[in-house]
Formats: C-alpha cells, structure tokens, sequence
C-alpha cells in the first residue's frame, strides 16, 4: 500500500508542479473530488477553480484554468490549460476580468452561445481570487 502519490500539473508553456503528495482535491465538472494513494485508475475533465494538496501537515492551493486529469497507478496527471500559485495571482487584473464578465453575463440573454464562455471566464477569475487571497492571509 502506497502512502503517498505523485502529482503532476502540465501546461501547455511549462511543467507546474511534480511532488510526491498525501492528498489532492481537484475542480471536475460533476464536482470536486479527491484523491488519496492507491485510489482507483479514473480519467475526469477539469473546470476553472481551486485545486488544492497537502504534504504532511501543509496544504497548498492552485488556480488550474480546466483540463483534464487522470489518476493511473499512483500518479495523477493534470493537463490543464493554464495553472498558477497564489504569488503568481495579478488580484486587480482577476478582479478586472470578473467585473467584465459580470457585466457582459448582464448585457446578454442566458441562451445566448456566449454566455457560457462568460459563465467560465466569471469561475476562472473568482478562483483565481480566491487562491490569492489565501496568500495574502498567511
């Protein structure tokens, strides 16, 4: 029985994380879910949110903007369209893209094809607040 399990987070510019985890909690699109060593081979698409992890007694959060991760043999492997931590988090610039969002969510009807791209750029930009404000609590 494994008692850690290798997380990998993938961009399509750069390799974000590879750590040997305890624990991970990621944003799928049926809902959050978690994952612990020896848990079972799945494959889940990624919504924009909070991705979090804890190593020993600290956990550590992310923004993962979707994707894709797979758990196979105690390795999860998140392929996400983009990924940062709390410190690389422009708070007015996520808070600008929420504000657009909101208005623009407000301009246009709920059937209207691009209301669900401004229902995600509104989910990416309050994660990406969210895991930034954890930083500037500590």
């Amino acid at each position: 029985m494994a008692d850690k399990i290798k997380l990998r987070v993938v961009t399509p510019s750069r390799l974000v994380l590879e750590e040997d985890v305890d624990e991970v909690s990621a944003p799928g699109e049926l809902g959050e879910f978690g994952v612990l060593p020896d848990h079972i081979s799945f494959l889940s698409t990624l919504v924009a949110g909070e991705m979090s992890y804890k190593q020993g007694a600290a956990r550590h959060a992310l923004v993962v903007g979707g994707g894709y991760a797979e758990v196979l043999d105690n390795v999860m492997t998140v392929l996400a369209s983009a990924a940062e931590f709390a410190g690389e988090i422009d708070s007015a610039r996520a808070q600008r893209a929420k504000e657009r969002a909101e208005k623009r969510m407000g301009e246009v009807n709920f059937d209207d094809p691009e209301y669900p791209q401004l229902e995600e750029a509104q989910r990416r930009a309050l994660a990406r607040l969210q895991v930034a404000s954890k930083e500037t609590r500590r």
